[in-house]
């Protein structure tokens, strides 16, 4: 039997977001993170204590990069993980050291600029 390669639908959602799996890519445009978020994803937000206070994701967690090894206490491992920022640069390091520790976990492309523009909720 030989071995199938990967079909355009899974290439193309590695690409955009989603591994053949099912499992979430490395990250997910804001439309799809509020689709997610709306399905039950956990949603962590990366910024400094200043940035969250100025305006965050009413469903967000917040835990600050630099304190991301303590987040496995406050999220449940049985749903997908979005992590999120100003621009999308930290998040991609919380998303990624999160993936390290067992967590389906992907970076909002974009940060909390890109998730306003797809219509996302915000509490000041």
């Amino acid at each position: 039997m030989t071995e199938q390669s990967p079909s355009l639908r899974d290439r193309l959602r590695g690409l955009f977001g989603a591994g053949g799996d099912g499992r979430l890519g490395s990250s997910v445009s804001a439309g799809r993170a509020l689709e997610l978020v709306g399905g039950g994803a956990a949603l962590v937000d990366v910024r400094e204590a200043h940035e969250w206070r100025a305006g965050h994701a009413p469903q967000a967690v917040h835990v600050p990069l630099g304190e991301i090894d303590r987040a496995p206490r406050r999220l449940r491992t049985d749903r997908p993980v979005l992590v999120v920022c100003a621009s999308g640069m930290r998040s991609r390091a919380g998303a990624k050291q999160l993936r390290a520790l067992g967590f389906d976990a992907a970076s909002i492309s974009g940060g909390m600029a890109a998730w306003q523009r797809a219509g996302g909720p915000v509490r000041r």
